[in-house]
């Protein structure tokens, strides 16, 4: 889920709050949530059209009905609107309402938080790099390589997502550390939580990453490939929602 790059463009501040604790909310407005924040620092642009419901609701990793739920939220307040026929679908409002994003953000305790989550999934994601490394199988490079292919061609923020897990689910199958991969995964998915909708251009650049990871795999370079999941990693401490909104101009 890493970003190699900066998104967001001219993306508004959070005005002093970030994302609330995802476990203090109900699943819809933990999804009201990602998308308006995605919104309010301009990562979805207006008009925008949005993935329809089962694929919002695999790239947020809840339930259809849920997904639903809440983007039928997000119409009724205006913030998304729906448009029926050939063309239809729900799309960001021309003038989604700054109030409404503004209420679905929480004290700036949660930056902490994320920052930390960050930092757990840096130091596990270098250690199932360096195992990976040294233990992966013909089979397993290959199917990462087809994974950045079809990261590549993704087009849109869901699918793209939905294949980010996947590849890195597979390094950590590859290190072959057992049990220790469970405590990866955990804090993973953990951090996957708190993933916003981003421009598929930037997700895009970000793949890169996956690329240059699989060579180093493929070499057997252990310090080349930890460097670059360390890369990878450590720059979601700026381009993830608590880093756009402290380097956004105000």
């Amino acid at each position: 889920m890493g970003l190699d790059s900066g998104v967001g463009g001219e993306a508004s501040p959070i005005d002093g709050a970030a994302l609330a604790g995802l476990d203090r909310r109900s699943a819809m407005d933990a999804v009201r949530l990602r998308i308006g924040t995605a919104i309010y620092l301009g990562l979805l642009k207006p008009g925008e059209r949005l993935p329809d419901k089962d694929e919002v609701a695999l790239g947020l990793s809840v339930s259809p009905i849920t997904a639903r739920r809440a983007l039928t939220s997000l119409a009724e307040e205006g913030v998304v609107v729906r448009r029926r026929g050939r063309n239809g679908g729900t799309f960001v409002a021309d003038e989604p309402p700054r109030a409404v994003l503004a209420a679905l953000a929480a004290p700036p305790a949660e930056f902490s938080r994320v920052h930390h989550l960050v930092d757990r999934r840096l130091l596990a994601e270098c250690a199932v790099t360096h195992f990976a490394a040294l233990n992966v199988s013909a089979e397993q490079l290959a199917r990462l390589d087809a994974l950045t292919q079809r990261m590549a061609a993704a087009q849109s923020w869901s699918r793209y997502h939905q294949l980010d897990e996947e590849f890195h689910r597979l390094v950590a199958g590859a290190s072959g550390l057992g049990g220790a991969v469970e405590a990866y995964l955990e804090v993973l998915l953990e951090l996957y939580e708190y993933f916003i909708p981003y421009p598929i251009e930037s997700l895009h650049a970000s793949n890169q990453d996956h690329v240059q990871l699989v060579a180093a795999l493929r070499d057997g370079q252990v310090g080349d490939a930890v460097e670059i999941s360390r890369r990878h990693v450590d720059t979601l401490h700026r381009t993830m929602f608590m880093g756009l909104a402290d380097g956004a101009p105000k």
